[in-house]
């Protein structure tokens, strides 16, 4: 299914900087980056509890914020692409 990854952290603080570097870090391991704090993750139910589960233990809920979207695995009826960074295939093999 793909889940869309979305956050907001703070980095008013050098441990908040710290903490959007992990939270990038985490992403980027199970995703696609689409936009600076937008990531498009082809993920199975496991892998997206785990993924949630690592996320959510990392950010500060007081001040910095998650947002995870369910698309399913129709998706692809879902998302349109427009303008730059060429879009891609989100069940094609994913090279870190």
């Amino acid at each position: 299914m793909l889940i869309l990854i979305t956050y907001d952290v703070s980095t008013e603080t050098a441990a908040g900087r710290k903490r959007l570097r992990q939270v990038a870090k985490i992403c980027v391991r199970h995703g696609q980056r689409v936009q600076n704090s937008v990531f498009e993750c082809n993920l199975d139910r496991a892998q997206y509890e785990m993924v949630k589960y690592h996320l959510t233990s990392t950010i500060d809920g007081a001040v910095d914020s998650l947002r995870f979207y369910n698309l399913g695995n129709n998706y692809k009826d879902k998302v349109e692409h427009i303008g730059a960074k060429p879009t891609y295939d989100a069940e094609d093999t994913l090279i870190l």
